[in-house]
């Protein structure tokens, strides 16, 4: 699967990769995605950002993709969400079905129930 690909599948989030690196990162500007998500626990101080975003695919990550844990890390910003890998093909299928579930308002709404404020 070409970056374009990728990236058409799973925007707005973003594929960076090089061909020097063997591992990829993905990001996302945060408030540009799913903010209506985030709004619905605006009273526990969640705002959509970088923090918010990582907490929310921790918990995606933790029930849904176990056997990846130990391979996804995340490195948020207050302003932008991003996750890495040095196995890209592993960051790949975490970032397809993490998009995936982002497409379905009663699965995000779930798994975002579980999320904790950093």
């Amino acid at each position: 699967m070409s970056k374009q690909e990728i990236n058409e599948q799973i925007a707005p989030f973003k594929w960076v990769s090089s061909e020097s690196n063997p591992g990829a990162s993905v990001i996302l500007v945060a408030g540009m995605y799913k903010q209506d998500v985030f709004d619905q626990r605006a009273d526990e101080g969640f705002e959509g950002g970088g923090y918010d975003w990582a907490s929310l695919a921790a918990v995606y990550l933790a029930e849904r993709m176990p056997e990846l844990e130990s391979i996804v890390r995340f490195d948020p910003e207050a302003d932008m969400f991003c996750a890495y890998s040095n196995d890209a093909e592993a960051l790949r299928t975490f970032i397809i079905g993490f998009h995936e579930a982002c497409e379905q308002p009663e699965v995000i709404a779930d798994l975002f129930s579980r999320a904790e404020l950093d």
